[in-house]
């Protein structure tokens, strides 16, 4: 058994209540919690596709890259991108724009938090040594090419990110079952990561985790980037914020607002 897209607008509204109503604490535990399960998706992401040439490895790394949301999901967190849905409780007068601030500021930090954790951690134990500190090279241009993209085409990959992002959750809400909900995000998030859109979570792991990768004399030698563009305050400026703007207008707009006018909006009017 499925739920429709108009059950799961419905069954969308209790929980977008309870997320935008939780304890803070709670939310950023939580957080933290949906940060380290992004960026270890991402070190694996980019250890498959370092460990393979070309759009093989891409390819490969795309397809790894949805464990972050299956662990999201399924052992429970709270992710940024995904509680841009929460404005359907709100436009549902559930849930108050306050509240929903309130939680995507809280989760926010606590996704950089974690985030941060593993990009410093990998960093640390020398985990991008592997295939001759070829993928510590790698994750320095990852993040320089990240900090290379004007403001407007981030934001507008940022868009595209999160529309999938939220997508995936969606479906996900589809399945009533674990094997059911791992199926359905599969395809979105794949798709978001092949095509190269711009995820402000995942970011806040690639950014710093090539920073740190930069204090390392043999990771900077493996790089082929220019290392110069890479600091902390272009990672923010320049990467960071345009994509969290983005973000907000792919989950929150096309996907949240979208589907409450469809699916609630209607059911009120008729």
């Amino acid at each position: 058994m499925m739920n429709s897209p108009a059950e799961i607008a419905k069954n969308y509204v209790p929980i977008g209540k309870g997320k935008a109503n939780m304890k803070a604490s709670k939310l950023f535990v939580l957080g933290i919690l949906a940060g380290i399960f992004i960026a270890i998706a991402g070190v694996g992401a980019s250890t498959a596709s370092t460990s393979l040439s070309g759009s093989v490895g891409k390819l490969v790394g795309a397809c790894v890259f949805p464990a972050g949301l299956t662990l999201v999901i399924l052992a429970g967190s709270e992710l940024f991108t995904g509680n841009c849905l929460i404005i359907i409780s709100v436009l549902e007068k559930e849930a108050s724009v306050v509240n929903m601030l309130r939680n995507w500021v809280i989760v926010y930090l606590g996704n950089f938090v974690g985030s941060i954790f593993v990009a410093w951690g990998v960093s640390a134990c020398h985990q991008l040594s592997l295939f001759d500190n070829a993928l510590g090279g790698a994750t320095i241009n990852t993040a320089v090419a990240k900090v290379s993209m004007s403001f407007g085409d981030a934001f507008l990959k940022g868009v595209f990110c999160n529309m999938l992002v939220c997508l995936a959750v969606w479906l996900g809400f589809s399945s009533k079952t674990a094997a059911g909900k791992i199926a359905a995000l599969f395809y979105p998030i794949m798709v978001f990561v092949l095509s190269g859109f711009e995820h402000s979570v995942a970011n806040m792991f690639y950014g710093p985790a090539g920073l740190f990768a930069m204090g390392n004399a043999d990771y900077l030698a493996a790089a082929t980037a220019d290392t110069a563009k890479l600091t902390w305050g272009a990672f923010f400026v320049k990467n960071l914020i345009p994509v969290t703007l983005g973000n907000i207008v792919g989950g929150a707009v096309l996907v949240g607002m979208v589907y409450w006018f469809i699916y609630l909006k209607k059911d009120k009017e008729s």
